[in-house]
Parts: structure tokens; C-alpha cells; sequence
């Protein structure tokens, strides 16, 4: 049996942390505990098994080993402190996470637009009305994502899944095929333009993006900062409307189409719309019952949590027969999505408490006793942002430096802590259009045939670096502004 990279690097990074011998100022139990969340962090990113396994298996040895890693001595000394005991209800924790569910419950929301055609049909009709020219067809894809992103968690679900299969219809329509110099023609311009939108969407709603919900929790647990849907929409708007303006424009520019305007491209849609049929009850039915989620989530979180109101819409959704519940089992995705949040909000936790979150931010602000508060924040949020790079899941970034960056951040004297944790938390979106692995449906843009690699890292950096320049130049100083 061929013993894989993949399975053996998390081993391997594991067993090469523990075995060096822990820093100053850093208890040996939490030196192990790192050496175990890396190696988890390292199977997220070379993936050798799905997301939730490779959390299940660090969560669980940890409590295997909890009384040398999860506890010092001075807690296992404590009369009837019960190690074992104590570690399960640890690893087991972020089951009963209300963000975890949450995400799960968006996920059925996502499964709803697909087994409905809801989805689709908002995308056709747009690109009916507005495909004639290529930029306005550009523009046609912008508005689509857009209004499925506050309901769809998964930019991979939302772009990947409902996006690119109604888009990848049209390059043939140019006579522009993947993998061929006519890609150019019109194929790739709509490609990076599908991919760049996902990217600011998943930014600008709380609920765009699942790893967005993750960094609230963290935050939560972290700073102790509670962040809103309304706030993270309200923060994020105007950079969000801005790039969502630029996007299509900005491609037009530096990735321009050969084709301009045709009219076969709304024959098409008005065709698929035809064969759809006319507006299903299904879809009717989903379509009230999201609108209503949506109104819950940003009016009534003083009477209703937002947990709740995904669970209710689940109910209705299972009632009104938009979804079944041998759908929601099949749903693989969701159930290997909540395993992997769950785990994940117990290591991060456990960082937290194990003390190494502490000591490393202590560790790194005694480097930043230079700087000023403003500088030490956009600093750090450049860092933050610009390491993804080094990443190939959201997910995994997020775990890893979040809390580490806001525990850094605490320790600048000055720093205005609220505003700091936003700023870390809205890049996560935006950080995606980077590199062709930086966010679940980048590989599948990258894989259509139409944007080769040489083209897709050139673009990668550059939309890279105007989206966090724009995102800085308007986000610091409307926090100010709004408080």
C-alpha cells in the first residue's frame, strides 16, 4: 500500500513541533497542544481525508492525551478533577456551538436553491435582460452571486454550484472554447468575473461566506466582541458596493474580451427559461421563507436568535416538501461541514486555553512597541490578509491566525479592539480572489479551461491588491465614522 504526501505531512509536522523543546515562557502541555492543532491546520490544508475527519482526529487525540496537553499540572492536582471527563465535554463542545448549526442550517438553504431551480432561474433571468453586451452580461453575473450570496454560506455552493453551470454555457455561444486561444474571446473575461464577484460577496454578508460565521465565533470566544449581521453588512457595504462596481469594469480593463456585444446570449436564456417552465410553488415557497430568514436576521435578534430562525426555516422548508429530509441526510457537504466547525471551534478554543494564544501575543507586541495604534492595526490586517497565500481553505486561515491576531491586537496600547476584529474578519472573502486554491470555488474557475495559470496568478495579484487597497482606503474611515 502506497503510503501518500498528503496523509504523512501532518505526521510528520505534528511529531517535528512536539519534539523540539518549548519556548521560553510557554508550558510544555501547551507547546504539545500547538504541536497537535498544526498538524491539524497542515491536514486541512494537504486534505488527505475530508475537513471534518481530520478535525474529528485532532480533537480526539487531544483528549487522548489531555493530562499532557490540554492541562497543566497545577488543574490536574485539583481535588476531583477528572481529566477524562473533562476533556470529552471540551472535544464535544462545538457540537453544541449555536454558530455550527447555524452554518448547517445555510447549508439546507443552499440545498433548498438547488433541488427548487430557484437559483438558476434568477441567473438566466438576468443574463436574459442583460447579455447582449459583454460587460453588461459582466455585470448580469455580479448581480446574480449578489443576490444569492446572503443566502448561500458556501461560495462554493453559491458560485461553483449555481453560478458556473448556468455561465459555462455561454462561451460556446462566441465560438470561445476552453484550453484554446479563442478562450479569450469571451470565456475568460466572464470566468474571472464570476470569480472575482464571489469573492466581495462572501465579504459583504455575515452569511456570504461560512468561515465568516466561524470568525464571529472566535472573535466571541477570543475578544469577547459580538458581532451582528447588521453590523458586518453595514461595515462592509460601501467597500462592498464599490468593488462590486469595479469588478466587471476593472476585468473589462486588464482582461479584455475580444467579443463585445451579442445577441444569441439572451436567446439562449430566454430559451432555458422557457424549458424551466413557469414560477414552481417550490420555489415560491423558498423564496418567502428566505426573505423572511433574511428580515429575522437583521431586525430580530433581541427576540429571536439567528440559530433559531435557520431551524425554523428548516422545518418550513421540510413542511412545504421544498427539500426532504432523505435530502438533508444525503446532504454530505452540510454534515462534513458541522463535524469540521464543530472540531475546529474546540482547537481554537483550546489555543485560547492552554495559554498559547497568550503567550505568542505577548511575544509578538513586544516587537510592535513602535508603532502607533493605526499602524499597528493596518499592519497587521495586511499580514493577516496577505498570508492566505500560504493557505488552501478559508476555514484553515481562520482557525489558525484569527485569534493569534486579535490577541496580538489586544496588547497595542490604544487599539480600538472592535473595530480591529472587524477589519480581520471582512477581509476573509476578498482574501480568496488570490491565488487559484485560495477559496472553495477557485479551482473550479481554474479548471474550466479558460483561465490559465500564468493569467490567473498575474490577475490574482493584482485584483488582490486593489481589493485591499480599496477596502483600507474606505473601511478605516467609515468605522470611524459609524462607530
Amino acid at each position: 500500500m502506497t503510503i501518500s504526501w498528503k496523509a504523512v505531512t501532518p505526521i510528520v509536522v505534528t511529531t517535528a513541533i512536539a519534539l523540539l523543546p518549548a519556548p521560553n515562557g510557554l508550558a510544555p502541555h501547551a507547546w504539545y497542544f500547538f504541536a497537535i492543532f498544526a498538524g491539524v491546520i497542515a491536514g486541512l490544508m494537504t486534505e488527505p481525508l475530508p475537513g471534518g475527519a481530520v478535525g474529528l482526529i485532532g480533537v480526539t487525540l487531544v483528549t487522548c492525551l489531555a493530562p499532557w496537553v490540554l492541562y497543566s499540572p497545577v488543574e490536574l492536582a485539583k481535588p476531583g478533577f477528572n481529566p477524562a471527563n473533562a476533556a470529552l465535554t471540551w472535544a464535544l463542545s462545538g457540537f453544541s456551538n449555536a454558530t455550527v448549526w447555524l452554518i448547517f442550517g445555510a447549508f439546507m438553504f443552499a440545498l433548498g436553491y438547488e433541488k427548487t431551480g430557484l437559483g438558476r432561474r434568477i441567473a438566466l433571468v438576468l443574463v436574459k435582460a442583460m447579455g447582449r453586451r459583454t460587460l453588461t452580461l459582466g455585470y448580469a453575473v455580479m448581480i446574480a452571486d449578489t443576490i444569492l450570496a446572503p443566502f448561500t454560506p458556501s461560495n462554493t455552493a453559491r458560485s461553483g454550484g449555481t453560478i458556473y453551470p448556468v455561465i459555462r454555457n455561454l462561451p460556446a455561444l462566441y465560438e470561445s472554447k476552453p484550453n484554446d486561444p479563442s478562450a479569450r474571446r469571451i470565456g475568460s473575461y466572464i470566468m474571472w468575473v464570476a470569480l472575482a464577484t464571489t469573492c466581495v460577496t462572501s465579504s459583504m454578508f455575515l452569511t456570504g461566506l461560512a468561515p465568516n460565521l466561524l470568525a464571529v465565533e472566535l472573535v466571541n470566544k477570543t475578544s469577547k466582541i459580538s458581532l451582528s449581521w447588521m453590523q458586518w453588512f453595514m461595515a462592509f457595504a460601501p467597500v462592498g458596493i464599490t468593488l462590486l462596481i469595479l469588478v466587471p469594469l476593472l476585468t473589462y480593463w486588464f482582461y479584455p474580451p475580444e467579443v463585445k456585444e451579442s445577441s444569441d446570449v439572451p436567446v439562449w436564456a430566454a430559451k432555458e427559461l422557457h424549458q424551466m417552465g413557469s414560477f414552481s410553488a417550490r420555489e415560491a415557497m423558498l423564496a418567502i421563507v428566505v426573505i423572511a430568514a433574511l428580515m429575522l436576521w437583521i431586525f430580530g435578534g433581541s427576540f429571536i436568535n439567528a440559530t433559531t430562525v435557520a431551524l425554523l426555516v428548516i422545518s418550513l422548508m421540510l413542511l412545504g416538501k421544498v427539500v426532504t429530509w432523505d435530502d438533508i441526510v444525503k446532504n454530505s457537504t452540510a454534515w462534513n461541514t458541522l463535524a469540521w466547525f464543530a472540531t475546529l471551534v474546540a482547537l481554537a478554543d483550546g489555543l485560547n486555553k492552554v495559554g498559547f494564544v497568550k503567550w505568542f501575543a505577548e511575544s509578538v507586541a513586544a516587537h510592535m512597541s513602535g508603532f502607533s495604534p493605526f499602524a499597528a492595526m493596518i499592519v497587521l490586517v495586511l499580514v493577516f490578509y496577505f498570508t492566505h497565500y500560504l493557505f488552501a481553505s478559508v476555514t484553515a486561515h481562520v482557525t489558525a491566525l484569527l485569534p493569534v491576531m486579535l490577541a496580538v491586537g489586544s496588547t497595542v496600547p490604544g487599539i480600538d479592539m472592535p473595530h480591529f476584529a472587524l477589519l480581520l474578519c471582512l477581509t476573509l472573502g476578498i482574501m480568496g480572489v488570490q491565488t487559484p486554491y485560495a477559496t472553495g470555488p477557485s479551482p473550479v474557475y481554474y479548471g474550466s479551461g479558460y483561465l490559465p495559470s500564468a493569467d490567473y496568478w498575474r490577475l490574482g495579484g493584482i485584483f488582490g491588491v486593489i481589493f485591499i487597497a480599496v477596502f483600507l482606503l474606505i473601511a478605516v474611515p467609515w468605522l470611524g465614522m459609524i462607530g
